[in-house]
């Protein structure tokens, strides 16, 4: 198996990094009041001593009550918080890594009563759940002006403290993604409507956090087709509305589209094997990073054997010869061990230790 092409090293989007392999953003719930402890910039540092050019964060909750819905979820603001990623950071960057934050609020998807700051209550573009239920009131232009200020502010901090970026989540039925979808989006405003009207609030976001960290400071976008709980939701259903739904958004200022697929290797469209990342990039121009079960059996949650690995792995370096996307990210792989892409690299696919849920209970 020749790797070479996944350790390339990538210059783009105002990213200069070591290779292609990217850690996936993932929700580990293991920072109590919202405070990134020691352990967890242990865990971070330990992906960067293993090989991975770029990681980005797990979800951070930007200065809103009800951004999130666990109290052991970090947060990206206040001193302690703020303090806790600069050393993250430093820990990253000392192993000779690269690290961006998520900046996260979870909308809807947040429960009445759920912690922490139980008496927030939800909030999203028309106050609809996923499954289309009304269960708050619409956001107000007022409380949507000053969501897009928070996440300005969250990027402004995280240049601050040192991070190589940021990426704004705008994928899986949280906020962003929730203006997104006409199920959830049944405004009447400048927020709501057809496609490109429902990318305002984003564009909104985007521009914000560009003023705030100005021209060269990457800002990476994720989204999805997928929403949690509805895996076969999509936001589009041709290439054309697709390049609908990108151009706002690359025209406000996003330098890497990170394209949130459950399986890298599944077709987007029919009549071409090109995945998200695939199609992203040939509409948009600029690079994306694929996602979806890399380096995991292609019939997960099956038992992962070295040969399914190695086959996984192969379609994935067959695509990235292909240009077809430029950065690769891996998230259950890394979870379970830290040295993944070390392992790929040297050709030591029998020595990962494979994924199984238990490793998601634990920080190593």
């Amino acid at each position: 198996m020749n790797t070479d092409k996944l350790f390339e090293p990538f210059e783009g989007g105002g990213l200069s990094l070591t290779n292609r392999v990217v850690m996936a953003p993932m929700t580990r719930v293991q920072s109590p009041g919202g405070v990134a402890s020691p352990e967890v910039a242990a865990y971070y540092r330990r992906r960067a001593e293993g090989g991975v050019g770029l990681i980005i964060t797990e979800g951070t909750a930007i200065d809103h009550p009800a951004a999130v819905s666990h109290q052991d979820i970090p947060n990206i603001h206040g001193e302690a918080s703020l303090e806790g990623w600069a050393q993250v950071v430093k820990e990253v960057h000392a192993a000779g890594g690269k690290i961006i934050p998520q900046l996260w609020h979870v909308g809807m998807a947040r429960s009445i009563g759920e912690l922490p700051n139980a008496s927030a209550l939800p909030i999203g573009p028309s106050g609809l759940n996923l499954a289309g239920e009304q269960v708050t009131e619409p956001m107000t232009k007022n409380e949507i002006q000053g969501i897009v200020s928070a996440f300005a502010k969250a990027a402004k901090d995280a240049k601050a403290i040192g991070f190589d970026g940021i990426e704004l989540h705008g994928a899986h039925g949280y906020l962003i993604d929730q203006f997104f979808w006409e199920k959830t989006n049944r405004r009447t405003d400048e927020y709501g409507g057809d496609l490109e009207a429902r990318t305002t609030f984003a564009v909104e976001v985007i521009d914000a956090c560009r003023r705030a960290v100005g021209p060269d400071f990457p800002i990476v976008l994720r989204f999805s087709q997928w929403k949690g709980g509805h895996y076969d939701a999509r936001l589009v259903e041709t290439p054309e509305d697709l390049a609908r739904f990108l151009t706002p958004l690359s025209n406000a200022g996003v330098d890497i589209f990170h394209c949130s697929t459950r399986r890298f290797w599944q077709p987007e469209f029919e009549g071409s094997d090109l995945n998200l990342a695939g199609w992203t990039k040939k509409i948009t121009g600029k690079p994306t990073i694929t996602v979806g079960s890399v380096g995991l059996d292609s019939a997960f949650p099956s038992p992962v054997t070295e040969k399914n690995q190695e086959d996984n792995i192969d379609l994935l370096l067959e695509r990235l010869d292909k240009a077809e996307f430029d950065l690769v990210a891996v998230g259950r792989a890394l979870i379970s061990d830290p040295a993944w892409a070390a392992k790929v690299q040297a050709g030591r696919i029998g020595e990962i230790i494979h994924f199984t849920s238990d490793a998601t209970k634990t920080l190593y």
